[in-house]
């Protein structure tokens, strides 16, 4: 779309395409999210690090152990494992679980964690958010708190106001989606990624056939292997939050700050085992000027992605979240890295890594 909301005459956008090729000025830039690098400097700085704004490369940093904490190259990845006997629960079926009236949609960063909730209450089928702060959080897409439309950058407030529901779209068709969550291609949410990022497109094509650290599909989407995971109902809770500015080029930059609680139980018939795998991303997206950058209309481009998952798996990299159950949780040690509690959403996600530094396993204080 043209600014105004215009839709790009063919012609133009064929002058665009030969004109990016040839390397013509002013023609539309190719984005790059290695050129929207995470930044390193959360162990080596003792303020707080350069963020990911200035788009600096990161170094990447192998995890250990059960619990893995590792930055990528354009990802934040930090995974906690959970401590033996301190697993609980995910999805349901029933909203809060008789747990108090549900919370108020999240509008800024919370100044603390929620309250611990009483020991010994335990997940079950009926009520997997049993014991949870969770239990009072939004169901799906209503958890996610996403501000008002205003004129910003190259977009008006209508075309904002598509941008900030495709982005909803994304998270929806990324973390919620049934299909996705029980182990299928996000084939929607990929679709609104813009194609003509090549570094991205190549981290895409490589994920799903050939999950490794660099390659790893948990890095922007929520799967499970539907033959060894079920999951428990048919509601994912959520907290979190949508803010955007204007970026680069006049670009309309998004930032998605959103932690999802899945409640799972093995695949095999009977099971009642029920656990939690937490997951909290955020994902830095641009819906980008046409006339600058290289795009398709209703796509965004990836400025960066973090990642920090509980009771997910630990070096296991299957493209698979694996949540531990009952003696699996027992024979695992206690991590090397600090104790982290999922639910606290207080801290930012650079905070969060900074406080891990170089350690390989953190250890979750709840779940």
């Amino acid at each position: 779309m043209g600014k105004g909301g215009d839709p790009i005459p063919d012609e133009e956008w064929e002058r665009f395409l030969r004109e990016a090729e040839a390397g013509s000025q002013g023609a539309p830039e190719e984005p790059s999210a290695r050129a929207r690098m995470v930044a390193r400097r959360l162990a080596e700085e003792s303020g707080r690090p350069e963020g990911w704004r200035a788009h600096q490369p990161a170094p990447r940093r192998r995890g250990k152990g059960w619990y893995a904490v590792g930055l990528v190259v354009a990802v934040g990845l930090l995974v906690v494992a959970l401590a033996p006997g301190r697993v609980a629960g995910w999805f349901g079926g029933g909203g809060g679980d008789g747990e108090g009236a549900p919370l108020a949609v999240e509008s800024k960063r919370p100044d603390s964690a929620p309250p611990t909730e009483p020991a010994g209450q335990q997940p079950t089928l009926k009520q997997p958010f049993k014991g949870s702060p969770a239990a009072r959080w939004g169901d799906g897409t209503a958890g996610i708190g996403v501000p008002a439309a205003r004129a910003t950058g190259w977009m008006s407030k209508a075309q904002v106001a598509q941008a900030l529901d495709r982005t909803r779209d994304f998270l929806a068709e990324s973390s919620l989606d049934p299909g996705v969550l029980g182990g299928e291609r996000p084939r929607k949410a990929i679709a609104l990624i813009n194609p003509h990022q090549r570094d991205v497109q190549d981290y895409l094509a490589t994920a799903f056939r050939s999950p490794s650290r660099k390659d790893d599909p948990l890095l922007l989407f929520s799967r499970f292997q539907k033959a060894k995971v079920r999951l428990v109902g048919n509601v994912v809770k959520t907290r979190g939050r949508v803010t955007y500015r204007e970026g680069k080029r006049g670009a309309v930059e998004v930032t998605t700050d959103v932690t999802y609680v899945y409640p799972v139980v093995r695949a095999a018939a009977g099971s009642d085992e029920v656990v939690r795998t937490i997951v909290r991303r955020e994902v830095v997206m641009s819906w980008d000027d046409p006339a600058k950058v290289i795009t398709e209309p209703g796509t965004f481009s990836l400025v960066s992605y973090k990642v920090d998952t509980t009771n997910g798996g630990c070096d296991t990299l299957t493209g698979y979240l694996t949540p531990a159950f009952g003696a699996d949780r027992a024979t695992k040690s206690p991590g090397d890295g600090p104790e982290v509690d999922p639910y606290d959403r207080s801290k930012s996600m650079d905070a969060r890594m900074r406080e891990a530094g170089d350690a390989g396993c953190g250890t979750a204080s709840r779940s």
